[in-house]
């Protein structure tokens, strides 16, 4: 009897744990996942930039898909399979930074809806005025 308790107690803990990393927070995932490229604030030493920072990304991403549903699903699908012909950055990001690596295998499809979600929530803040051309004032392709 000792032995199925024992069992069961780990078997709960096991399951709890996987309950609570699965349920994991987008910030959290995004912090995790994202941050160590691209930084939630203007970064004050722009030499040490490895990619643009979320504001501005979401700036374009909202100027081309202002709908969220489309713009979850064509960060989603950009996140996991990147390519130039997809690409909405200014050309000028793409020269200085690259394209971005697929990050398949890094996170799963859910996770990138939740991040991606949270992002277009979250950013750019009210106010935010980009440092480059093109505002399309969310007109859309």
């Amino acid at each position: 009897m000792k032995q199925k308790n024992t069992i069961l107690i780990v078997g709960s803990i096991v399951a709890l744990s996987s309950f609570i990393n699965a349920a994991k927070p987008a910030e959290v995932l995004f912090d995790t996942k994202c941050a160590m490229c691209h930084s939630k604030t203007r970064p004050d030493d722009m030499s040490k930039v490895t990619a643009p920072a979320i504001m501005g990304v979401m700036r374009h991403v909202k100027m081309t898909y202002p709908d969220k549903e489309e713009a979850v699903k064509f960060m989603v699908d950009y996140i996991l399979k990147p390519s130039k012909e997809k690409a909405i950055c200014m050309p000028q990001k793409l020269k200085r930074f690259g394209l971005m690596p697929s990050q398949k295998g890094n996170v799963t499809q859910a996770e990138a809806e939740q991040i991606t979600s949270w992002m277009f929530d979250t950013f750019p803040p009210e106010g935010f005025r980009g440092m480059g051309q093109g505002n399309r004032k969310g007109q859309g392709k």
